[in-house]
């Protein structure tokens, strides 16, 4: 399971023209799903996530959580985070997991989200065409591979 993290001022998805979702201050997460990820690798991540300290405190330093700050977060599906592109020009997907499997991990990862963090989570559709909107707060951006756990 990989996660590209996001940390906004805002971020929003529109599907055909109609706001689905709408965050303030928080975390804008893409997630994309291979077929052999698991319980382990959505706990690992949202755990991690949960307390993942990159909100500044008084002093300018990144030392607070979404939690800390009772931000939103978004989690939007992603299935080109595994895109290879070792070949040719045009990306190959065969290692996202197909929507059968897919659709219940990325359900269960917003689950367990929730309880990890106990704050407002909204999310995209998945499989729907997405615009997805932010501004990113920093910029901060950070990528998470549940297999590589660095």
């Amino acid at each position: 399971m990989r996660v590209i993290i996001q940390r906004v001022k805002e971020a929003s998805v529109t599907i055909n023209d109609v706001i689905k979702s709408n965050i303030g201050q928080g975390l804008l997460i893409l997630l994309g799903i291979e077929d052999d990820d698991k319980q382990e690798d959505i706990d690992w991540l949202c755990r991690k996530i949960s307390n993942l300290r990159i909100f500044n405190d008084e002093n300018k330093v990144m030392n607070l959580s979404i939690k800390d700050i009772g931000g939103q977060c978004i989690v939007v599906s992603q299935f080109t985070l595994y895109a290879s592109t070792k070949k040719g020009n045009r990306p190959s997907y065969i290692k996202a997991a197909k929507p059968s499997t897919a659709i219940p991990l990325y359900e269960k990862f917003i689950e367990t989200l929730r309880d990890y963090s106990s704050i407002d989570i909204q999310t995209g559709a998945f499989g729907a065409d997405m615009n997805v909107a932010l501004i990113n707060d920093g910029p901060v951006t950070i990528f998470i591979d549940s297999k590589n756990r660095e």
